[in-house]
């Protein structure tokens, strides 16, 4: 088997790679040194439009597909993925700066998705509706939109990229991606075994570039009939006025600042280790990142000595060091962190570890593990979502108080509670104005087509889950009169 390479300074339109309409280049650096790993095309408005061009030629044949070769053709992609998991977790770990443990988890969590969706395929269907007189006959048909751009942020690309396009397309829709410019490489390498599996030409195209320019040209497109975006709150507004301008369909999964709220019956041997995670994978450069902890007074002191403890334990190494954290993905995140870090200080917050000048790998973007104690509600590193390994800690007092903490914040992605007591665990998995919520765990271990669902700032999206085919289809309602003959 020849090794997987990603042609340098190409996209793919049309089933071909080729460069920028004209020819300019961007570099793809390595967060663990700031050197230049891979140079891309740096795609315009002018590839934009002959990507969609290309993505609208191959819709009628691919939405005419039967739905099962569609699964046949996603199960094909989904074994490739499997055979090359050493090689896509090396692209994802480098370009995003993780240990190759987690590029390798992540290139796992992929394949799981693709093959999801290749058994989906042919499992989408209407409904039929109950009629007054039997002269009535009323079904639904669901039905692919057609072209759909999809646009990923750089933090878990390939995972996102196979949530997001592997759906579409068993959907029947055609999809033009545009990747984070940050780390574009593994979507690139996914694409490349897409090609490989023998997708139609202009079913899955990539344009690379800056999202000022490629990402704005895509989601302003008339020829996009669905837009689906991974992003920051502040882009994703601006996604949505310019799906507004031609009436398209938007699905947005933004920020969050998730609790994990621990109460003092919670198992804290088994509570502390993942929360630790939570806010260290990936240098905590994750929507769903555990970035609060709110933990009742009554064992404050213990959960506080352990956590920190924990934090001090990480151990923060390049890619192929496959230590505990990367670096943080780009000098423009590192200089954001850093503002974080040293404002919260400024405003009464107290260091407990880490912070500016915690102890870290000299080169790249490393930022110290950090716990901050002493913080208020109204600290903007308690409000707004950082996006890097930086932790705060709040106290409360029973129930009530854990949840009205738990929903002061403006997002609603992800909520994690510790307890031993299910009845509390139910009571505020009701109350919590959360998309997602795990109780015992971080995040949704064990639980096949759990969908990534949010609410208020953090958007509105089934992201991968056993929804999100419907996410892509438009339902056609079909009311017959059944006429005597």
């Amino acid at each position: 088997m020849s090794p997987l390479e990603i042609p340098v300074s190409r996209q793919l339109i049309d089933g071909a790679w080729i460069p920028a309409a004209d020819g300019a280049v961007l570099p793809v650096l390595d967060p663990a040194n700031g050197r230049p790993l891979q140079e891309i095309a740096r795609g315009g408005a002018a590839d934009v439009d002959r990507a969609v061009a290309a993505a609208r030629r191959a819709f009628p044949g691919w939405a005419a597909t039967s739905a099962s070769e569609r699964g046949a053709l996603l199960g094909r992609w989904a074994a490739l993925i499997m055979e090359r998991v050493e090689e896509l977790a090396r692209f994802e770990a480098r370009d995003v700066g993780k240990p190759l443990s987690g590029g390798r988890l992540n290139t796992y969590i992929t394949h799981g998705i693709v093959e999801y969706f290749a058994g989906a395929a042919d499992k989408l269907t209407g409904v039929t509706l109950p009629t007054r007189t039997p002269d009535y006959l009323g079904f639904t048909i669901p039905e692919p939109y057609g072209v759909c751009a999809v646009a990923i942020p750089w933090n878990v690309p390939m995972l996102l990229t196979a949530a997001n396009v592997a759906p579409a397309l068993a959907a029947g829709n055609t999809v033009v991606l545009k990747p984070s410019e940050i780390a574009p490489l593994g979507p690139m390498a996914l694409a490349e075994l897409a090609r490989e599996a023998g997708f139609p030409p202009g079913v899955l195209n990539v344009v690379t570039g800056l999202g000022t320019e490629a990402g704005v040209a895509l989601t302003a497109h008339p020829g996009v009939d669905h837009i689906s975006f991974v992003g920051s709150t502040a882009t994703g507004r601006a996604v949505m006025r310019a799906a507004a301008a031609n009436l398209v369909p938007v699905k947005l999964e933004l920020g969050g600042k998730s609790p994990n709220v621990v109460f003092a019956d919670a198992d804290l041997d088994a509570a502390i280790p993942a929360i630790v995670a939570s806010i260290t994978e990936n240098a905590g450069q994750n929507c769903y990142a555990g970035s609060r902890l709110l933990v009742e007074e009554a064992v404050r002191a213990e959960v506080t000595e352990r956590l920190v403890a924990g934090m001090r334990a990480v151990r923060p190494g390049t890619w192929d060091q496959d230590l505990d954290m990367g670096p943080l993905v780009s000098g423009l995140q590192y200089e954001r962190v850093l503002g974080f870090l040293e404002e919260a200080p400024r405003e009464g917050a107290r260091v407990l570890t880490g912070g500016v000048k915690g102890e870290v790998p000299d080169g790249g973007w490393f930022v110290a593990p950090t716990v901050l104690d002493g913080v208020e509600p109204g600290m903007r590193v308690v409000r707004e979502e950082v996006f890097g390994p930086v932790l705060t800690i709040q106290g409360f007092t029973g129930t009530a108080e854990a949840v009205r903490l738990m929903n002061d914040t403006d997002f609603g992605l992800l909520a994690c509670v510790w307890t031993d007591d299910v009845s509390r665990a139910l009571r505020v998995a009701k109350d919590v104005r959360s998309g997602q919520v795990a109780v015992n765990q971080f995040h949704d271990a064990g639980v096949i087509g759990f969908p990534f669902n949010m609410q208020k700032d953090s958007g509105f999206s089934a992201g991968g889950g056993y929804a999100a085919l419907r996410e892509y289809t438009q339902e056609k309602a079909v009311a017959v009169r059944l006429l005597d003959r």
